[in-house]
């Protein structure tokens, strides 16, 4: 492998692939939701692919960019200062470079859909550029990347539908807090080093009841998902929420944030949590 190949996929992490999975699961459960009443497979399998490039592209977009506004932060904290960018393997121009080509790779696909989805879709790129500045502005960087992440739900299901309801809305209110606790999970890992930098985070506000407080956006997430779930059909699809319950429930009580390897791990699982819930929408639609 060239060293140039090796640093750009260090860059864009697509060697951690839990990065744009995370992006990508909530993008499923708008498309599984909105399958259940369109009822188009071909579309659905379509779009899913479509999707899920989409993710790959810009959660690399995203990395990049949050590197390169991060570099001098990244230099000062253990666990990114060999990261590609601060480390000087990568210089801003390229970096810039990589950024503009992801991103207008991303909108090829993006022109694929309809024209509420283009809109959504590139409304969405306020979220993402905006979301690397908000650790250096509020406690709450974890929310708005809560918001960021799990806009796909509902491109998926403008994508689908043409249209927007309460009830993916709802669907994604619920997301929105899974993000905010994975990611108070993840971010437990930097709270000594972000708080001598200066950097601001959930993990930081709530540090001294932090299981605690994942552990209520966790509650509060799967409350709002199973209201989705049997306000469509209460049968054995159940089964896949309770998993996913479970998956983040497990999370709260193993994850120490004296401990970033506890961290990590818990934050890595959330994978599974992404996945039990698209097979619970498309189990839906099977059903039928």
């Amino acid at each position: 492998m060239s060293i140039h190949l090796k640093n750009f996929i260090n860059v864009t992490r697509l060697n951690k692939p839990i990065g744009f999975l995370l992006l990508f699961w909530p993008c499923s459960w708008g498309l599984s939701f909105a399958l259940y009443y369109e009822q188009n497979l071909n579309k659905f399998f379509y779009f899913l692919v479509l999707f899920f490039f989409g993710s790959v592209l810009m959660r690399s977009a995203g990395c990049i960019v949050n590197d390169i506004v991060d570099e001098k932060i990244d230099q000062r904290v253990s666990r990114t200062k060999d990261r590609p960018i601060a480390s000087g393997l990568i210089n801003k121009k390229l970096a810039w470079t990589y950024v503009i080509i992801l991103c207008l790779l991303a909108f090829l696909i993006l022109i694929q859909f309809n024209f509420l989805t283009i809109c959504l879709g590139i409304f969405s790129m306020i979220f993402a550029f905006s979301y690397p500045y908000m650790k250096r502005l509020t406690y709450w960087p974890q929310l708005f990347l809560g918001f960021t992440f799990n806009w796909g739900i509902i491109m998926a299901w403008t994508a689908m539908t043409n249209s927007v309801s309460y009830s993916v809305l709802l669907l994604y209110l619920g997301a929105i807090f899974w993000t905010l606790g994975y990611d108070t999970v993840y971010g437990a890992q930097d709270i000594s080093e972000d708080e001598i930098i200066g950097m601001k985070s959930t993990a930081i506000k709530f540090k001294k009841n932090i299981n605690f407080f994942v552990g209520s956006c966790y509650s509060i997430s799967s409350i709002i998902i199973l209201f989705v779930l049997i306000n469509i059909e209460l049968s054995y699809i159940l089964l896949f929420w309770a998993i996913f319950v479970a998956i983040l429930f497990y999370q709260v009580i193993t994850f120490k944030k004296e401990i970033s390897s506890t961290c990590l791990n818990a934050f890595r699982i959330n994978n599974l949590a992404g996945l039990s819930i698209f097979l619970s929408f498309l189990f839906l639609t099977i059903e039928i």
